[in-house]
């Protein structure tokens, strides 16, 4: 049980710093976002998995050879009131921090994603108000406002892409086309649902900064996934001049008689948790708030995505993005054997 935890530890410690660090320089991740995003995922779940099964595995070594036949020793322990003698200081502290984390880790979830649906909730009764049916199609709403803003508003059935009178006239019917792609590519894939994972880890996590790395991450890759959408059936040009026009909205619309700043009108609604302004397409890439809206574009990520179309790279080949997807999996799976493989084989 010493060396699982050991390894686990281990596993943690290169999953929270010099892995998302190398990451996040890295230049590939733009040939492929698709898959990158796995890994991201991957480096999340298996850090969290690799962090609390090395305190509980440590916690339990002293009552069990592996960590099923632990649980069974603590649960008697709790529940038959078992004499605890066996566990040492270090032992019950790391026990007690695996379960105030884990604790921590599904309340920050469900906070999170309970202000997010409530902020969105209010954002949609604004609209209600403020916004009108758009001739583009169902599901889009226009609001009075000058300045070019696109963002969309996830909520399944309820879902809402919302525009600007001043994009509207701005954009030429095929860059206006592109707009709407993107951001209905972002509510078709759900992005929002990784937006929430990722802000919900740095919420829970400020003190890592490979939080912050992989939230600019995640929302840098889902606007390519929503360009290379676009890209189906638009060109490049007629996308890059769309995301320069969206890009440069910058006036001050207000909802509910309250201004909104030129970074949060474009992403269509007000932070939460820490009053930092929203990126242009609705999602925080700085400080700890929670955007209620889909999509994620700040002004470097605008740049980045420019980059990528004024000066594509190939595809990863198929054999790069296999090797990837396994070292994802990979990720996943030595936590887990590391955890529950001893136990069965008993």
């Amino acid at each position: 049980m010493f060396w699982t935890s050991y390894l686990l530890a281990v596993l943690a410690l290169i999953l929270a710093w010099p892995v998302p660090v190398l990451l996040s320089r890295a230049q590939w991740p733009a040939r492929s976002p698709f898959t990158a995003m796995v890994l991201w995922q991957a480096i999340a779940l298996a850090g969290g998995l690799s962090m609390i099964g090395a305190m509980l595995v440590y916690g339990l070594e002293p009552i069990g050879d592996n960590l099923i036949a632990g649980l069974k020793s603590l649960a008697g322990m709790v529940f038959n009131n078992e004499p605890t003698t066996a566990l040492g200081f270090w032992h019950l502290f790391a026990l007690s921090a695996a379960a105030l984390l884990t604790a921590h880790l599904v309340f920050t979830l469900l906070l999170t994603y309970y202000k997010i649906e409530r902020q969105r909730r209010r954002h949609r009764e604004l609209l209600a108000l403020l916004a009108s049916p758009s001739d583009d199609g169902p599901g889009t709403v226009v609001i009075n406002h000058d300045s070019p803003v696109a963002y969309c508003l996830p909520g399944g059935a309820r879902s809402v892409t919302v525009l600007s009178d001043g994009l509207m006239a701005a954009l030429e019917p095929a860059e206006l086309r592109a707009v709407l792609i993107h951001e209905n590519a972002h509510l078709s894939q759900r992005h929002d649902l990784l937006l929430w994972a990722f802000a919900a880890w740095r919420q829970a996590l400020p003190w890592f900064p490979t939080t912050r790395l992989a939230q600019t991450a995640v929302n840098s890759l889902i606007e390519m996934l929503a360009d290379d959408v676009a890209l189906r059936t638009e060109s490049k040009v007629t996308l890059i001049k769309a995301i320069a026009i969206v890009a440069s909205g910058t006036s001050q619309p207000a909802f509910d008689g309250q201004p909104v700043s030129g970074n949060q009108a474009t992403g269509g609604g007000q932070a939460l948790a820490g009053g930092q302004a929203l990126n242009a397409g609705g999602a925080v890439v700085e400080g700890n708030a929670v955007s209620a809206t889909g999509g994620a574009d700040s002004p470097r990520t605008t740049a980045s995505r420019v980059s990528r179309l004024l000066s594509p790279k190939p595809p990863l080949t198929k054999a790069a993005r296999v090797l990837v997807l396994a070292a994802s999996a990979l990720l996943l799976a030595v936590p887990t054997a590391l955890l529950i493989v001893p136990g069965l084989l008993g």
